[in-house]
């Protein structure tokens, strides 16, 4: 629908020491991510309850967003 998204593998030396282990025992590594949008913000998830949260501003409301899991 008009938006594009790359997913490419990231080359080796950019890879993170964190590299976790799926259950199949293969690595799971960063990939690159292109997203087209209006605006961003970054923040830190905070705990609430047995869940996350992230407060966005008020003229998002109604908006779609897409959140990103960068560490």
């Amino acid at each position: 629908m008009g938006h594009e998204r790359s997913l490419t593998e990231m080359p080796e030396e950019k890879k993170s020491k964190n590299e976790k282990k799926s259950a199949s025992g293969k690595t799971q590594g960063k990939v690159k991510l292109e997203v087209y949008g209006e605006e961003m913000v970054e923040k830190v998830v905070k705990l609430s309850g047995n869940s996350g949260r992230v407060y966005l501003p008020p003229d998002w409301v109604g908006c779609r967003v897409k959140i990103i899991r960068i560490d």
